[in-house]
């Protein structure tokens, strides 16, 4: 069984991008912002020579402004501020009112194309750039290997470090680097999960169900050889949620501990758990490799549904590719959502 969810707003951006390369895009990003809730990094909207826009901003609510910035972003870089009240920012999805600084540059053809197909095939990528616009740098790729445009030699070397530090958090970013002299704007878009699940029942469709809720794509599995096929093509953005006890399935974890990728989970009792660990000690996995593995899965939110379990499995995968503790937000200081 195989559930498969619409293609991401990402992946239709990158589309775009690359069918528009050879006659130039403008794209305008998120310098600056305040307010708003909790919104999503890498915001991008990006506007062809033929007048067609792609991608959006905080979900269109800043488009008076934004939509004119693209198409002016074709013929060089510029800033504009927006603001949005309470009332029409509500109505467009967003938690509250905001403002943020937009900044609009033009891409060349060759990185258009590049962010384009890496977008559209779901491939990480970066798009860097001075806080002014003037010069930009796309990285691409599973480890960003692959370098177009560039900020300066010492400028490109300091994104992708940064970049790749991000990248192994797994989750969508957007960054100002204004260390050593410099002033970038980095955004980095990073594939949405592939959760498989494996085993059936009310928790596996749950899960699939929550994976949809999120963007994310969900595939189910009961057998062994195909959980080691998907398995195989996992990358760190994609998430193992074993459901079967079956002993058989051991070698999944032990396959998947040993690859070092994506977010590991299995279900079960206390008393599972330490038989399943008791067997993985056997086939050697060592007590640092057990530590990857993310069982009994979820967070603590005294779930008793399959559908309030699916939320607390997909709690801590958002917890865990974040880097977070999962607190209370009402019991940490700093910036919501930074």
């Amino acid at each position: 069984m195989s559930d498969i969810s619409p293609p991401s707003v990402n992946r239709e951006l990158g589309v775009a991008l690359r069918r528009w390369a050879r006659h130039g895009v403008g794209v305008v990003r998120v310098l600056e912002r305040h307010g708003f809730g909790t919104v999503e990094p890498g915001q991008l909207l990006a506007a062809s020579s033929a007048g067609e826009t792609a991608g959006q901003v905080y979900l269109g609510a800043l488009d008076t402004v934004a939509v004119p910035l693209a198409h002016a972003a074709l013929s060089g870089p510029g800033t504009r501020g927006a603001h949005v009240a309470e009332e029409p920012a509500v109505a467009a999805g967003l938690a509250c009112a905001g403002g943020a600084t937009l900044l609009g540059h033009p891409l060349t053809a060759e990185l258009a194309d590049a962010l384009g197909t890496a977008l559209a095939d779901g491939q990480p990528a970066v798009l860097a750039s001075t806080s002014d616009g003037a010069t930009q740098l796309v990285l691409t790729g599973p480890e960003l290997a692959s370098q177009h445009g560039g900020l300066g030699t010492a400028a490109d070397q300091t994104v992708a470090e940064v970049a790749k530090r991000l990248l192994r958090q797994g989750a969508t970013s957007t960054e100002r680097i204004t260390d050593a002299g410099l002033d970038v704007l980095l955004d980095l878009w990073v594939p949405v999960p592939t959760v498989l699940v494996v085993g059936s029942g009310a928790i596996g469709d749950a899960l699939l169900a929550q994976a949809a809720l999120l963007g994310w794509t969900g595939r189910r599995i009961t057998e062994l050889d195909a959980a080691r096929g998907a398995l195989a093509e996992f990358t760190e953005a994609d998430v193992l949620v074993l459901l079967d006890h079956a002993g058989k399935f051991d070698e999944l974890l032990v396959e998947g501990i040993r690859r070092g990728r994506g977010f590991l989970g299995a279900l079960g009792s206390r008393r599972t758990q330490a038989a399943r660990r008791s067997r993985l000690t056997a086939a050697g996995l060592t007590e640092a490799e057990l530590a990857r593995l993310h069982g009994p899965v979820g967070l603590d939110l005294g779930a008793r549904t399959p559908a309030e379990t699916a939320v607390s499995i997909v709690a801590e995968v958002i917890a865990a590719r974040s880097g977070r503790a999962a607190n209370a937000l009402a019991d940490i200081q700093g910036r919501i959502g930074a």
